[in-house]
C-alpha cells in the first residue's frame, strides 16, 4: 500500500502508538508519520505508507495549524497540564495583556524547546535527561508563527488558533505566554487541524481502521472496504511542486537512477528550474522527485519511487 492515510489521533496515545496500531490494522510494515503529536494532543497525524515513506522529509516540512487551550496561573515542568507543577499564582492576565503577549509571540523568533522534548542532544533525547534530573543544554531554534487568533478567553483559560512552522512547540508557546503576562501558564489541550496539505477533512479514526474488514486480507487492501477512499495516492502528494510526464523510455531511465533529458519528457520541463520536480509516468503515477541536472532541461531523479 503506497500513499498517505490521515488519522485523527485520539488523546492519550503517542504518535508511535498510532503507527504501531496502523501497521497491525492495515497489514503494512512500512508506515511512518509526518510530525509527532504529544499524547495530550489530538488531530491530524498523516501516516505515510509503503513507498511514500521516502517522501517524509518533504511532507513534514510544511506549516501546521493548531487549536490550543491555555491555562493561566499554573506552570509545569513539561509546559503542559500533564507535568509536575513548578509554580502556581492562581492569577489570570487581562485581555489587553494577553493580546500584547500574543502579538509578541507572532512572527519570526528563536524558540527554546522544552526540556521534556524529543530533541536530540549528544545522541540522547532531551526527555531522557529531564526524567533523570540531569542537566541538558538545549539550543533555541528559529521558528515562525504566521498567525494567531484569540478564539475565547474566560476566567483563567484562553483558546487560540495558530499557524506555525514545522518543529514549533505549542507547549513552549503556552509557557512563554505565561512568562510574558507574569502569571505562568501551561497547555491544557491541543488539537492539530492541519499538517501541510492534510486536514481533518477525510481523516479517519483508529476505530474506523479497526472496523475495516479489508485488514483481514492485506493483499487486497486497496480494493476492499473503505480503505481505498482513505488512502491518498502518491500522485496527489506534494501538489505545490511542478510536475512533468515522462515517456516510457524516460520511466526506464528513472528506474535506473539515470538523468532524463528533454527527449524523455512528454511535455517541456519547468522553465525556471525549481529545486524539486515531480516526475510522473505516462499514466500519471508519481515515479520520482528530481532536481535540475547539469545540462540545460535535464532532470536528475534524486528520490526514486519505483
Amino acid at each position: 500500500m503506497d500513499g498517505v492515510v490521515v488519522v485523527d489521533k485520539p488523546e492519550g496515545l503517542t504518535s508511535h502508538d498510532v503507527v504501531s496500531a496502523a501497521r497491525r490494522l492495515l497489514g503494512e510494515k512500512r508506515i511512518g508519520h509526518t510530525g509527532t503529536l504529544d499524547p495530550l494532543a489530538t488531530g491530524v497525524l498523516a501516516l505515510v505508507c509503503g513507498r511514500a515513506t521516502r517522501l517524509v522529509r518533504f511532507l513534514s516540512a510544511s506549516d501546521k495549524d493548531y487549536d490550543a487551550t491555555i491555562r493561566f496561573g499554573l506552570a509545569t515542568d513539561t509546559y503542559d497540564i500533564t507535568g509536575e507543577e513548578t509554580s502556581r499564582t492562581g492569577a489570570a492576565p487581562s485581555r489587553e495583556a494577553l493580546m500584547k503577549a500574543l502579538d509578541a509571540l507572532t512572527g519570526e523568533y528563536l524558540q527554546m524547546p522544552p526540556a521534556y522534548s524529543a530533541k536530540k542532544v549528544g545522541g540522547r533525547r532531551a526527555y531522557d535527561f529531564a526524567r533523570k534530573a540531569e542537566t541538558v543544554e538545549l539550543t533555541a531554534v528559529p521558528v515562525r508563527v504566521s498567525g494567531v487568533n484569540l478564539k475565547g478567553f474566560e476566567g483563567d483559560t484562553a483558546t487560540v488558533s495558530l499557524t506555525c512552522t514545522a518543529g514549533f512547540y505549542v507547549r513552549a508557546f503556552a509557557h512563554s505566554l505565561g512568562e510574558i503576562v507574569g502569571t505562568g501558564a501551561c497547555l491544557a489541550a491541543l488539537r492539530r487541524t492541519r499538517s501541510g496539505e492534510f486536514g481533518l477533512d477525510g481523516a479517519v479514526s483508529l476505530d474506523d481502521l479497526n472496523r475495516d474488514d479489508s485488514r483481514q486480507d492485506p493483499s487486497s487492501l486497496l480494493g476492499a472496504g473503505q480503505l481505498a477512499s482513505w488512502v491518498i495516492p502518491m500522485e496527489q502528494l506534494l501538489p505545490g511542486l511542478p510536475a512533468v510526464h515522462l515517456t516510457g523510455e524516460g520511466v526506464v531511465r528513472v528506474s535506473h537512477g539515470r538523468v532524463v533529458e528533454a527527449a524523455d519528457l512528454v511535455s517541456p520541463g519547468p522553465v525556471d528550474q525549481p529545486k524539486w520536480v515531480r516526475l510522473l509516468d505516462p499514466g500519471g503515477a508519481l515515479v520520482a522527485l528530481a532536481t535540475p541536472g547539469a545540462a540545460p532541461s535535464s532532470l536528475h531523479p534524486s528520490v526514486v519511487l519505483i
